[in-house]
């Protein structure tokens, strides 16, 4: 599926190997692993310019965070950030706030919203895997 939307993919295929491949990206980018949770994926896509294609629910556990990952995560990366990201959000009580923005500072993260000034700061170790 990801060949025919985009041609120019690295396309990974089985759980298994998108998850190693996954981890490594991470690394390469200076976020820890448990970031973006890409795991039971049969096909994963990431085309430098544009991002990931993983649809996936999890819940952080050490921030009682939960997250959405739509069927299409698209961002901008570069050396500990992620930004003008699409299909990322966060629960936050009764609503999901889009994630626009993810960065890393001092030994922690930083998830920015468009929703009003929300901002949300965590720990770097409450990501690793």
């Amino acid at each position: 599926m990801a060949m025919e939307k985009y041609p120019e993919a690295e396309v990974v295929h089985g759980a298994k190997d998108w998850h190693d491949h996954s981890l490594k990206l991470l690394s390469e980018l200076g976020f820890p692993g448990g970031v973006l949770p890409l795991t039971n994926l049969e096909e994963c896509g990431m085309v430098h310019e544009t991002g990931f294609k993983a649809p996936y629910k999890h819940l952080f556990h050490s921030t009682n965070t939960l997250m959405r990952y739509d069927s299409e995560v698209t961002a901008y990366v570069e050396k500990g950030k992620m930004k003008k990201m699409k299909g990322v959000k966060s629960k936050q009580l009764l609503v999901w706030v889009p994630i626009v923005e993810m960065s890393i500072e001092e030994e922690k993260i930083y998830l920015k919203s468009n929703v009003g000034d929300w901002e949300n700061l965590f720990c770097f170790c409450c990501f690793h895997r």
